[in-house]
């Protein structure tokens, strides 16, 4: 911290290693991404013995610091994670095609994707076009054909997407295309499940399965999620005297459907999905304060171990993924952080040092100890989220949530900014506003007053690439000295933070006037990441917003949107972005074990 290291000079001569103790060091800092982001710790994700062996490590650091287990037992909080799921022994798939059967084989003729529903089918084949279902470009693939107790064969991405005129958004891909938005819309159909084919006439010579744990998605759909080559699915076509070629074209020539029944194909098919649920950690010590206040310095130190379907290389899972930024460089912030404080005298306010497990799983960790705080999060003035700190260019950090706390504003101002780092307090950058998934929207959702730091994305995200000879040590030391002199000063000050919601920024909309970015009109609930059996429960909701005037309440869990049955946050992201502002939408939720009916008016997003 710049301020208290000026105020030191005059004493090297009385306590030279107390000083050499208290300096935040560049050295040091990248010694603990190294290790974390080392060979040896394989990417550390979730669920795995590498990410027990950095908890060991971060434990075993606070403890050196003479720091106290927050639980005053342990420094490392067990909680239950959902992992994601692997393949099982028992996948299958066959068809009966003019009576004569034909089996095919897992991994090279078919395979199912990670947020399938498991089990097992038999019945009928309808064939829908891309799977799709667009009102605003006057396009359904479903028109006219009944997919309900049936299994729909499908297209991957979507019409027309080489033209440049094409109301598909020209030659950028909607989110029609995505996975996950046709699995949605199938279930809405009432189809049991989906058989995703290439679409070979706009790509190909590219008929290659995905490797598992492609695309992200629920952990169960809901419905069956498969690909087909396409070689298979041309003769199942065949069969009925079509040629999927031929189809693929005419849909693209005038985006008219050309669905129909396959009533000579009737398929078997058995999903078997291994989904484990493991006791992974939390790490926290505590720094007891003069008061029963606190404030929370947090990060995650998880990662993609090597690949799965968040990996932005899918062509190199299997590798490790080191996340040397993400978050080797925000976990060994707050280690640093805790040496830092170790050394001063005792504050105001208490400092809970924290690094959560199973954020890239959504949130996992920091949503546990939200829910089962050790200490009571009333008392929590504030949290503080550092996750991607390591790759500041030019030395711009980018800082979210200064409107969540009443005091940062002027706390802030009072900070000298260290020469050569620059903070952009509008967070006005992607994967850094208030609404993006990191771990302090846990505690937002709790409101709790919350600030992020991250200094931006860059081309190594979630690859291979995030290494640790890529971190910028320097600035990073320089943004933990600021955020160690705006924690004490936070902790000092006579008044608390009150909490204020962060405002939601506004959709983004394409030149022709129209929303082109698929948020669809304002409903007012901010999601917890915990997927409950069924349905998405409400981790808070906005005062003011379409739900809150209706009555909604964090806590609730809608399982019922305009009719439609919802199982997962995929479903109702889809069917909210069916409606558009005016529209008066029912919807059912869960609330202390009974269901309740309420009508929301939709308006529009600002």
């Amino acid at each position: 911290m710049r301020r208290q290291h000026r105020n030191l000079a005059g004493l090297l001569f009385v306590c030279p290693l107390w000083v050499a103790a208290a300096v935040i060091s560049p050295e040091t800092y990248l010694n603990h991404i190294k290790y974390l982001a080392s060979p040896e710790l394989k990417g550390r994700a979730t669920g795995s013995p590498e990410l027990e062996k950095a908890a060991s490590y971060i434990a075993a650091q606070f403890k050196s610091f003479g720091l106290k287990p927050v639980d005053g037992k342990n420094f490392e909080l067990a909680f239950p994670a959902e992992l994601d799921a692997k393949i099982g022994p028992n996948n299958s798939l066959s068809a009966v095609e003019s009576g004569r059967k034909v089996e095919f084989r897992e991994g090279r003729d078919f395979e199912p994707f990670t947020f399938s529903t498991v089990g097992k089918f038999s019945g009928g084949v309808v064939f829908a076009g891309y799977g799709i279902t667009a009102k605003e470009y006057n396009y359904d693939d479903y028109a006219g054909v009944n997919a309900n107790g049936k299994i729909v064969l499908i297209l991957r991405h979507e019409p027309q997407e080489d033209n440049g005129d094409s109301v598909f958004d020209g030659k950028k891909q909607t989110s029609h295309a995505e996975f996950v938005s046709k699995m949605v819309n199938a279930k809405m159909h009432g189809a049991r499940g989906v058989i995703w084919v290439n679409d070979m006439a706009s790509h190909a010579g590219s008929d290659r399965l995905e490797k598992f744990g492609m695309g992200s998605g629920p952990r169960d759909g809901g419905v069956f999620f498969l690909q087909m080559s396409a070689a298979a699915a041309e003769r199942w076509l065949a069969a009925e005297g079509r040629d999927l070629k031929q189809i693929t074209e005419e849909i693209d020539r005038d985006l008219k459907p050309r669905s129909f029944a396959l009533p000579k194909v009737q398929v078997e098919l058995s999903v078997d999905l291994i989904r484990e649920s493991k006791n992974v950690h939390n790490v926290a010590a505590y720094l007891p304060g003069k008061t029963n206040e606190y404030i929370i310095l947090g990060a995650h130190y998880d990662h993609l171990g090597l690949g799965d379907q968040h990996s932005l290389a899918p062509r190199q899972r299997g590798t490790v993924h080191p996340g040397a930024d993400d978050n080797a460089s925000g976990t060994s912030g707050v280690i640093e952080l805790a040496r830092w404080f170790s050394k001063q005298s005792q504050p105001r306010r208490g400092i809970l040092f924290m690094t959560y497990a199973g954020e890239e799983l959504g949130l996992l960790g920091s949503s546990w100890y939200a829910n089962h705080p050790a200490l009571p999060l009333e008392n929590a003035v504030a949290m503080i989220n550092l996750d991607m700190i390591g790759r500041a260019r030019e030395g711009k950090v980018f800082l979210s949530g200064v409107q969540t706390g009443s005091t940062f504003a002027q706390l802030l101002e009072s900070v000298k900014i260290p020469e050569g780092l620059k903070l952009d307090p509008t967070g006005r950058n992607s994967g850094s506003n208030m609404n993006d998934a990191s771990d302090h929207a846990s505690f937002s959702a709790k409101q709790v007053p919350v600030l992020f730091f991250f200094s931006g994305l860059h081309a190594d995200y979630h690859k291979p690439g995030d290494t640790a000879d890529k971190i910028e040590a320097g600035n990073a030391t320089k943004l933990l000295e600021y955020v160690a002199d705006f924690t004490e000063r936070l902790s000092a000050a006579p008044e608390r933070p009150v909490y204020a919601k962060a405002a939601r920024p506004p959709a983004p909309v394409s030149s022709g006037g129209g929303s082109r970015s698929g948020y669809g009109p304002d409903f007012g609930s901010i999601p917890d990441f915990n997927e409950p059996p069924k349905g998405v429960r409400f981790a808070d909701v906005r005062e003011g917003s379409p739900a809150g005037k209706a009555g909604l309440k964090a806590g609730d869990i809608m399982i019922e949107f305009g009719g439609k049955e919802i199982g997962n946050l995929y479903d109702f992201t889809y069917t909210l972005r069916e409606h558009k502002p005016g529209d008066i939408v029912p919807v059912k939720i869960l609330r202390d074990g009974q269901t309740i009916e309420a009508k929301v008016l939709l308006t529009e997003r600002r």
